[in-house]
């Protein structure tokens, strides 16, 4: 390391001190959800590895008071490593805190808001996809009677809330079969997220992660696979609330992420080319993640983006980086590189 840099850890609090009790999963409740999973939180393991590679690093929270901004206002630091979420629990505010940080002429690891933005509006990325010559399931969107957007879509469909995260409002009954099914399911949506339902074909297949690591040159790492071969039967092979974060249910104790193993050289060119199309259609930075689908056929659809992903060193981010041949310190230390250069790029492009 040639520079010993002060880096403020900015994260979130909503609902952190309620740990144990299941909530439904509305948005409010996300990092309660999380709270339930972590043995560690992946705060404390950058902050060891800050500390290990020489750096001084320390933390700033985010509790959505004017308290809290204030205090982020006259914080000084050379870097923030930006772990929010959400802010006061709403994570549609999340690219805000990014936004709050450009006002504030910081630096800052991770998405600027547009790409949080984009990435967190489903139906959005979805459309620039298809503009990119990006494949994605088929789609419907709509929010109270109203359409806003659809596909020629065929059953079966899966249902989920247009601008959530973390498998959120995904469960067994989103994958419906039936007209019937399909209105109860939309109906769930928009009463319980108050949200328009994204409504997309649901592609068998492979559920493959791509971690991408950089800018201008980035980086995908090796592929990652998510193991739903082993759910329950009847069970749709979906990564729904029962797999992440129920860890009492069968499907948490049968599902794993792991380096995914006997794919085949098309296949990994193909799904890493998919992926770094989507981090850079989204304007995602410094890392991410992106979630696919591999079907029998060979094809690739994109399930999601995920700007600023979980960086523990159970995550699956960390997995892909380990396989790299990269320590977790070695990763986050690149992470704040990637950071820093960017930003000195972006201001002489301004100076210019």
């Amino acid at each position: 390391m040639s520079e010993k840099l002060k880096i403020v850890i900015l994260y979130d609090v909503w609902g952190e001190e309620e740990v144990e009790a299941e909530p439904k999963p509305k948005r409010k409740t996300r990092r309660k959800r999380r709270a339930v999973r972590r043995e560690k939180h992946d705060r404390e393991e950058i902050f060891e590895a800050l500390e290990k590679l020489g750096h001084e690093p320390s933390y700033q929270v985010l509790d959505g008071t004017d308290k809290t901004l204030a205090a982020l206002q006259k914080c000084e630091a050379d870097l923030f490593f930006n772990l929010t979420e959400s802010y006061a629990g709403d994570d549609t505010k999340e690219m805000n805190v990014a936004a709050y940080l450009d006002l504030l002429g910081r630096t800052y690891t991770g998405a600027g808001p547009q790409a949080l933005y984009l990435a967190q509006d489903k139906s959005l990325a979805k459309k620039l996809f298809k503009f990119h010559g990006i494949q994605s399931p088929y789609f419907a969107t709509c929010f109270r009677g109203r359409v806003d957007h659809s596909q020629d879509i065929s059953f079966p469909l899966i249902v989920k809330p247009t601008s959530e995260d973390g498998s959120i409002g995904i469960d067994q009954n989103s994958v419906v079969n039936s007209v019937k099914e399909l209105m109860e399911r939309i109906h769930y949506i928009q009463e319980e997220f108050d949200s328009p339902a994204l409504i997309e074909e649901y592609i068998e297949g492979r559920e493959i992660y791509a971690a991408v690591l950089g800018n201008e040159h980035a980086e995908v790492l090796p592929l990652i696979e998510l193991d739903l071969s082993k759910l329950p039967e009847g069970m749709a092979k979906v990564a729904g609330t029962e797999v992440k974060w129920e860890k009492d249910s069968e499907a948490y104790k049968v599902t794993k992420s792991q380096p995914a193993e006997d794919l085949s050289e098309e296949a990994i060119e193909s799904l890493s080319r998919t992926a770094l199309a989507v981090y850079r259609t989204l304007q995602l930075r410094d890392y991410g993640r992106i979630d696919m689908r591999l079907t029998s056929k060979g094809e690739v659809f994109v399930i999601e983006a995920n700007p600023n992903p979980w960086l523990s060193s159970t995550s699956e981010f960390y997995m892909a980086a380990k396989k790299s041949g990269r320590s977790y310190q070695e990763m986050v230390e690149q992470i704040v590189h990637l950071a820093r250069k960017d930003r000195r790029r972006r201001d002489q492009v301004r100076i210019g």
